[in-house]
This record gives C-alpha cells, sequence and structure tokens, in this order.
C-alpha cells in the first residue's frame, strides 16, 4: 500500500491537507512541507534540491560540520567520568550546524547583539515540533475550527509572531551585508534564497514571506530529527554490549585509534551503516509520515479513492512488520549486511525520509551528522549505563508525536573516558580551522600522516616536548 501511495500513484497523493499549523506557522502554505502542490511547490522543490542541498554545496559547508563535530567532542571529553545528557549535546551539534549552514550563525550561545537567547530560541523550535505533531480538533472538523477549541490556534500565532520577528532580523542582517555588492558570494543558505528571491527568471515570484517560510523549515527540520535519531541507536547499543565490540572492532581496523572518524570513512564502515540502518527502521524519528492528499479519483487494488481523502503511511508499522523483517522487535544490524537497501526512498521496507515527490529534502545532510555523531561516539568514547543498570532494565519507551523521542531521555548515562590513542586537530572550538588549515597541509608531507586526506590526523609519535602522559591519554583538543 505504502508503494502505491508514495509511487505508484506519486502525483495523485501529492497533495497536502490544509492542516493549522501550515496555516499559521509556515506563512500560509509557502514552506516546502506544507505548500499545495503545483507551480510554487515545483519550483520549492527543485530550488531545494539543486541549489540548497545539492552535493556540491553540502560539501562546501563540510568545515562547518567538522568545526561543530570537534566542538562536541572536545565538550563530551570535559564531562569524562561525569554523568552526561546525551541528548543535549547531540541537539546543540545539530542546531550549530544547520544554523550556521543556513543563518551563517549559531544561535546555542549568547552573545553580544542577539535577538533572543538560546533557551528561547530552542523552545520555539519545540513548540513547531509539537504543533505539527498535535492532534488539533479543527484540521478534523474543520467547521469547527473558528471555535479553536484545543487553543491551539492562539498559540501557534503566539509562536507565529516570535518567529517572525527573529526571521525579519535574520533577513534585514543579510541584505545589509548584501547591500551596494554586485557581485555578492552567498555564505549561507539565506544568501541562496535572497538571491533566488531577486531572479527575475522565476516560474513563480520567492517573496520575502517565502523566504521565511524556507528558513523556518530548514532550521526545525534540520535539528531535533538528527540528535533523536543517534540517541535512539545509542540506547539499542547499550543494550547490547556484544554489538558495540564488534563497530569498535570495525572502526579500529579501519580507522584505526589516531584519529576521528571522517565523512568520507563512512563509506567504508559498512557494520556501523548497518546499525545506523537498523536504528531509524526500529525508531524511525517520523513514525508517520506528513499526510498526503488525494488530489483525484483513483483506484488502489479492489479500493476506490475518492479525491480529498487523506494518506497516512505508518514507518513505524512497515519498520515492525513480520512478513518483511524477520525477529522484527529484535536489534539485529546484521540484517543488513550484504544487502542493498538504503534510506533513500526507494526501498520500500526502510522509508525514515520518505519517499516520492514529497521526501524530505534535506535527508542527504541530516544523514551525514546522524552518520558522523554516532561513529565518532563509538569510536572515541567508552560508554557505561548509570549505577547498577542491567542493559535489560533500560526504558525504551517512546512519545508518540510529530517525532518519536525517549520518553524518559538519558540523563546521567556516565562517559568513562576516551579510546583513542592520540588526537589533534586543525579546527579549534571557534571556527578558527579554516585559517589553520594551510599550515596543517604544508605539514602533512614531513609528517608521515596515515590518511593524507583526512583534515583531522596526526602521527601517533609524541612531538618534540609534549607530555608523554597526554599522549597516552589520548587526546589534544585544546
Amino acid at each position: 500500500m505504502a508503494r502505491a501511495v508514495l509511487k505508484t500513484h506519486d502525483v495523485t497523493f501529492a497533495g497536502r491537507p490544509k492542516f493549522n499549523v501550515g496555516k499559521y506557522i509556515t506563512y500560509n502554505y509557502s514552506n516546502i512541507t506544507w505548500s499545495q502542490y503545483g507551480p510554487y511547490w515545483r519550483q520549492a522543490r527543485k530550488m531545494s534540491m539543486m541549489e540548497l542541498f545539492n552535493p556540491k554545496r553540502l560539501e562546501s559547508y563540510r568545515y562547518i560540520r567538522e568545526e561543530e563535530m570537534k566542538a562536541f567532542l572536545h565538550d563530551l571529553y570535559d564531562m569524562r567520568k561525569s554523568p552526561v545528557t546525551l541528548i543535549d549535546h547531540l541537539s546543540d551539534l545539530s542546531l550549530n550546524v544547520i544554523s550556521r549552514m543556513v543563518l551563517g550563525k549559531k544561535y546555542t550561545q549568547k552573545t553580544d547583539g542577539s535577538i533572543m537567547n538560546p533557551e528561547e530560541f530552542k523552545n520555539m523550535i519545540n513548540e513547531v515540533f509539537f504543533f505539527s505533531g498535535a492532534l488539533s480538533i479543527g484540521d478534523s472538523i474543520p467547521w469547527i475550527n473558528f471555535l479553536d477549541l484545543d487553543g491551539y490556534i492562539k498559540m501557534m500565532k503566539a509562536l507565529s509572531k516570535k518567529f517572525d520577528r527573529f526571521l525579519e532580523h535574520v533577513l534585514d542582517e543579510h541584505n545589509e551585508r548584501r547591500r551596494g555588492m554586485e557581485d555578492y558570494v552567498a555564505k549561507d543558505m539565506v544568501d541562496v534564497l535572497l538571491q533566488l528571491a531577486d531572479d527575475p527568471n522565476l516560474e513563480v515570484k520567492l517573496e520575502r514571506h517565502g523566504v521565511k517560510a524556507f528558513i523556518l523549515d530548514f532550521i526545525a527540520g534540520g535539528t531535533d530529527t538528527s540528535a533523536v535519531n543517534v540517541e535512539w541507536a545509542m540506547s539499542e547499543l547499550l543494550r547490547k554490549p556484544e554489538i558495540i565490540e564488534k563497530a569498535n572492532e570495525e572502526l579500529n581496523r579501519v580507522i584505526g585509534k589516531e584519529r576521528w572518524v571522517q565523512e568520507t570513512d563512512i563509506v567504508n564502515l559498512p557494520y556501523i551503516n548497518a546499525i545506523i540502518k537498523e536504528a531509524m527502521r526500529l525508531h524511525p524519528v517520523v513514525p508517520m509520515l506528513v499526510p498526503r492528499l488525494c488530489r483525484e479519483d483513483c483506484k488502489i487494488g479492489d479500493y476506490d479513492i475518492p479525491r480529498g481523502t487523506r494518506a497516512l503511511v505508518s514507518v513505524w508499522t512497515i519498520g515492525r512488520d513480520p512478513e518483511i523483517w524477520g525477529d522484527p522487535n529484535e536489534f539485529r544490524p546484521e540484517r543488513f549486511l550484504g544487502k542493498e537497501t538504503d534510506v533513500k526512498g526507494q526501498d520500500f521496507e526502510l522509508l525514515p525520509f520518505g519517499s516520492g515527490r514529497r521526501m524530505c529534502p534535506g535527508y542527504p545532510l541530516g544523514l551525514k551528522v546522524v552518520q558522523g555523531s554516532l561513529a565518532n561516539l563509538l569510536h572515541g568514547f567508552e560508554w557505561k549505563l548509570p549505577g547498577e543498570m542491567r542493559p535489560e532494565d533500560l526504558d525504551m519507551e517512546e512519545v508518540f508525536g510529530l517525532t518519536t523521542p525517549r520518553k524518559n531521555t538519558f540523563t546521567d548515562l556516565f562517559l568513562l573516558g576516551p579510546q583513542l590513542f592520540y588526537q589533534a586537530s586543525m579546527v579549534d572550538r571557534e571556527g578558527r580551522g579554516r585559517g589553520i588549515k594551510e599550515k596543517v597541509e604544508g605539514r602533512r608531507k614531513k609528517r608521515h600522516c596515515r590518511n593524507r586526506e583526512d583534515d583531522l590526523s596526526f602521527p601517533l609519535t609524541a612531538a618534540p616536548g609534549r607530555s608523554r602522559t597526554r599522549q597516552r591519554e589520548g587526546w589534544n583538543l585544546g
């Protein structure tokens, strides 16, 4: 049935129901997720795929992901042998990456001139997720929508005003930076969107409110989802230490203990990829794909589907279907080894990012963040459950909504310490990595790095004057 809706009758089911969240938060259905199928949506999709999330642009932002990964690992190292609330660090990593790529700066730290504090910014994003997954009475019974019986419309309007104030500030900053420059080179996705908005050749003009809707779409869609994915993967792994041992064996064999895992390494880590796929199968971050709307009468199997029918695809149910998966409730990454099943929407037994025309356009970025963070969490650290907790006692209850995070998040997961022999990085915590890169490039030929394409690797031998204790401890993250 999912294949019929998402592939065979993809165009027929390419519509979206007009829910309140799309009207009041996304500027009257002006973003990619909630816009109605037609010229505007087709243009938005094309811009996302060809201008914003194409491989070349994602590669150009790789230094941002590396810098933020370095800061993320540095923060965890500072908390070694202490209880860690992992989801907070993962959320900050995702938010920092996406906000720097989209907005040109990060908003998880208070700085002079900030229009809002970090907690307010995070809370606003959390509210978007809440309203996107909430069951509003007016969405189901439109003729009583004006009564706002659950109070959601009032709250969404208030949230929209806060976001609009923030987004207006962002656009004003970027327009001021561009003013008077004819050959301005886009530095982030907001710059790209503003350049597209100035293009007189667009089929449908991209208005200012459309730019704001796109920005909101990218920020909300790229933060919580990646963090929740990794937390679920770690939850399952902590219940099965033998899988962690297999993962570490692969990481040590392919990467070695002298450096961190890089994005270019992921293709050579089939077991790590299998762990990620298995976590996405058992715990899809979006358990129900955003509803589709049938745009015209059609027939699926023996069923006549009238125009206006809403179609819900349960990715969670597909991932636990015993007719597709043997032992569907068992976390077993080996089921993906030797199989070509991927998460790109072509294999309908595994659809974490959806499929067809309405598939998430930003999935390549989300997948990179998930792969890099999970691989480095396993490669760089040893983890332990709190106190005397046994793996089988770990609570795996989830909260249902647009996303499905853990109900009881890890607040006292213990990080015992680093596992790598030696680690030095050309990327420092404050984002000055690019300034150091040329020096690092110049040293590589002399220092005989094992992997000269890796920006974060150095030889194991200690430099003159370097503390042998520091070298054995395995880190140099300063």
